[in-house]
Parts: structure tokens; C-alpha cells; sequence
């Protein structure tokens, strides 16, 4: 999968999902990083490596599963597969927004 068609589904994702009002990064190391201001309405989604409030450290294809529902963060964050930097909460948050 592309950070392209990531990025995509991560902005269909978010679009719908209200509340959440906080900054968020997914970094993919080598494949790139998303980053999304849901501070803004409509959250502003860039690939910019900027500072947030929650960032999600993971593999693209680990990421790809999260989204597709294969792959359960719960397990990842527990295998070391992903990892958390920054609120807890708001990673929690981002999880429910994503598995919908």
C-alpha cells in the first residue's frame, strides 16, 4: 500500500469522525508520515513531519491491517509492532475512529 491510498482512506476516516480536536502523526519511517490537525475543521492533513500530540509509529503494512481490520492495534502495540509517543487517551481515541 502507497502513503497515497493511506493518506486517503485516513482522510475519509477522520473527515466523519467528530471529537477528537488534537494533532495527530503516523509515522512510517522510511515509507513517509501523515500528519492531521483536528483542530481545524475540516482537519487539515498534510505529510509534513510537524510536532503532535499523539504520534503512532508503525510499518505501513501493519498500519494497512489496522485500517482493513486484520490487525488488531491492541496486539501490535503489544508485540512492539507499533508504538505510542505522546497521550495515551488520544490514541485510544484514534483507534475507535479508524477501526470504524
Amino acid at each position: 500500500m502507497s502513503l497515497e491510498s493511506v493518506t486517503e482512506r485516513i482522510t475519509r476516516k477522520l473527515g466523519r469522525a467528530a471529537g477528537f480536536g488534537a494533532r495527530a502523526k503516523f509515522d512510517f519511517g522510511d515509507d513517509g508520515r501523515i500528519f492531521v490537525d483536528a483542530t481545524e475543521d475540516p482537519p487539515a492533513i498534510s505529510h509534513d513531519d510537524n510536532d503532535a500530540d499523539v504520534t503512532l509509529v508503525c510499518g505501513i503494512d501493519t498500519f494497512e491491517g489496522i485500517l482493513d481490520g486484520t490487525q488488531d492495534p491492541n496486539v501490535a502495540f503489544l508485540m512492539g509492532k507499533l508504538k505510542i509517543h505522546g497521550s495515551m487517551g488520544l490514541a485510544m481515541k484514534l483507534n475507535a475512529m479508524l477501526e470504524d
